[in-house]
């Protein structure tokens, strides 16, 4: 008998500006583009939370303030590192008591979403509302933005004043994942629990997917996500070149660190497929899980880059 091939090859390319890329399996993992430009008056008067350029300059904002509002707020849903916002909130809350001027200053938190993190669920979504109000932070929600203009945040059905912007601006897909149909804008590429999409040997993991978990909830983007994702497209990637039909399934498990602010952190434990609804756990913030956290940076830095 004439042995099964291992592998029939099908041939796919990708189009660069320079050169087309032959590719038996494509990993797609382009992350989300930031989009500030999608708010009216947000570039002109606000900060960006999520840019690296921008936190020098934030950084001296609140090293000078004295007294006034600061606004952080999440202006599209969903966005990358969920719990991220609230931690940066803290980090500004310990800052400016370090300062002694904590007191002299408003921190207003505002998210479109009706509980602090949906995915989570509302028991956790609890506790973390908890520790933010536990510093005076006023935690506003089901505010959808509409516009920014000079010291003034325009929501759908009123209006805030601020003196400092800290913003999260929408997240969209990478344009070319657009121009390539495989998603549709403002929207994320659709992907299964095996990573695969809906095209031939392409795979994606990551920011740039949509996982869809229940009717009102997707797999947050969070890199820890993106790591098991892509654990799981080489071994499936693997199985399709020794020609067996079996999948392996991401298996939505995953968590990380919430800096509290006072040197110490929190740990949120999340899996994301447990029936019947995703189960979550927020341990207490300890000076031990903020020293986790370094920990833990360095050593995904060591074996990923």
């Amino acid at each position: 008998k004439t042995p099964k091939p291992l592998f029939t090859r099908l041939i796919f390319c990708v189009k660069t500006n320079s050169e087309d890329i032959s590719f038996d399996f494509l990993i797609i993992s382009m992350g989300a583009v930031l989009a500030p430009e999608k708010i009216p008056g947000l570039v002109e008067n606000g900060f960006n939370l999520y840019d690296h350029n921008q936190l020098d300059e934030i950084h001296q904002k609140l090293d000078k303030i004295e007294s006034g509002k600061i606004a952080i707020v999440i202006m599209g849903m969903p966005y990358k590192c969920p719990p991220a916002p609230f931690e940066a909130s803290l980090l500004v809350d310990s800052m400016l008591r370090k300062r002694g001027i904590r007191d002299s200053v408003q921190i207003d938190f505002y998210s479109p979403a009706p509980i602090t993190l949906p995915a989570a669920g509302p028991e956790v979504s609890k506790k973390i509302l908890d520790l933010v109000n536990s510093e005076k932070i006023t935690f506003h929600n089901s505010k959808k933005i509409i516009r920014v203009e000079s010291k003034k945040l325009i929501f759908e059905n009123d209006e805030y004043s601020f003196d400092i912007l800290l913003a999260i601006p929408p997240h969209i897909a990478p344009k070319v994942i657009y121009d390539s149909n495989l998603a549709k804008e403002p929207g994320f590429i659709p992907i299964n629990r095996d990573c695969k999409t809906p095209h031939e040997n392409i795979f994606a993991i990551g920011d740039v997917t949509s996982l869809v978990v229940t009717d009102s909830m997707a797999v947050p983007k969070a890199g820890i996500f993106a790591e098991g994702e892509g654990i799981a497209v080489a071994k499936n990637i693997v199985l399709k070149l020794e020609s067996k039909e079996s999948s392996v399934l991401f298996d939505g498990k995953g968590g990380c660190f919430l800096e509290s602010g006072r040197d110490t952190a929190s740990i949120i434990e999340i899996d994301m497929f447990t029936d019947p609804k995703p189960s979550t756990r927020l341990t207490e913030s300890t000076k031990d899980n903020l020293s986790k956290k370094l920990d833990f940076e360095k050593e995904r830095l060591s074996k990923w880059l």
